[in-house]
């Protein structure tokens, strides 16, 4: 790498900050990072950066926030690195995870690529598009951390994910972000043979969701993937009152009273996905 980067003609300065973030493992850095590394200060950092910018060797993201361009690209300024690597970084350092469709994607539950990146934190962050991946943050308490696990996304770099089976209970609670119920459904299917239903069960009560406890007791029995006596606590809590099967959709369809729902997405569709 040291090789590489003094065979470019790059000033002696530009050069060691490219060695440095490499060999620190930093493909996402900021402007901290710079200034630490070559000891320049506000605007002379920033004019390096601008220098490294035009010559194609990193790739801004937004104001502070940068990635490095990998040598063998040549000069790509179109280069953003691993989304999910740079969810990361947008959280500042504060709490996060990626979940919905994001960590869907992540566990392979999904058969379709996700150009929506959704992250969830505790820092409100309003949405961003950065070179064709829109980043959506979804507000969390800090009592919702938990059911989580690290994925690694490239060799040297790995984020926090919810496990699969909050992953599923967060994409049933809010399947706005997840691609509506039918998606939802046949990730449940998909991973069938790996998620553990009495965790599953567990996270539930910590989410405290009246329509999350129906919709996840009427597709485990409808897919046969969990016992009467392992449903039966999730149907003594429902309420009397009935919740959409997808809020996404408009409200229609007939009303389901063992699980209190209105279905208002198609059970044949439902039925089809373990045949599909």
């Amino acid at each position: 790498m040291r090789t590489e980067y003094s065979s470019k003609t790059l000033g002696p300065m530009s050069s060691t900050l490219l060695v440095e973030l490499n060999e620190q493992g930093k493909t996402t850095f900021s402007l901290r990072d710079v200034e630490e590394i070559t000891g320049l200060r506000g605007s002379s950092a920033r004019t390096l950066i601008h220098k490294a910018e035009r010559r194609g060797l990193l790739t801004r993201l937004r104001s502070g926030l940068y990635t490095l361009v990998p040598f063998e690209m040549g000069r790509v300024t179109e280069y953003v690195g691993d989304p999910y690597v740079i969810a990361r970084e947008m959280c500042k350092g504060r709490s996060y995870f990626l979940s919905h469709a994001s960590a869907m994607e992540l566990h392979r539950m999904v058969t379709q690529p996700q150009f929506t990146i959704y992250v969830s934190s505790t820092l409100r962050t309003p949405p961003r598009s950065i070179h064709g991946y829109e980043y959506r943050f979804v507000t969390v308490k800090p009592t919702d951390f938990f059911g989580l696990t690290q994925v690694w996304v490239t060799k040297q770099q790995s984020v926090t994910v919810s496990d699969k089976e909050r992953t599923l209970l967060d994409a049933l609670r809010q399947p706005q972000y997840a691609g509506g119920i039918p998606e939802v459904a046949k990730a449940l299917w998909i991973s069938r043979d790996s998620i553990k239903i009495p965790l599953l069960l567990d996270y539930v009560q910590q989410l405290s969701s009246g329509a999350l406890r129906r919709r996840l007791g009427f597709l485990l029995e409808l897919y046969q993937m969990a016992s009467p006596a392992q449903l039966e606590p999730l149907r003594l809590k429902l309420t009397s009152t009935y919740d959409r099967l997808d809020p996404t959709l408009p409200k229609s369809g007939p009303f389901h009273s063992r699980w209190r729902l209105q279905l208002n997405v198609g059970i044949d569709e439902l039925q089809a996905i373990p045949h599909r």
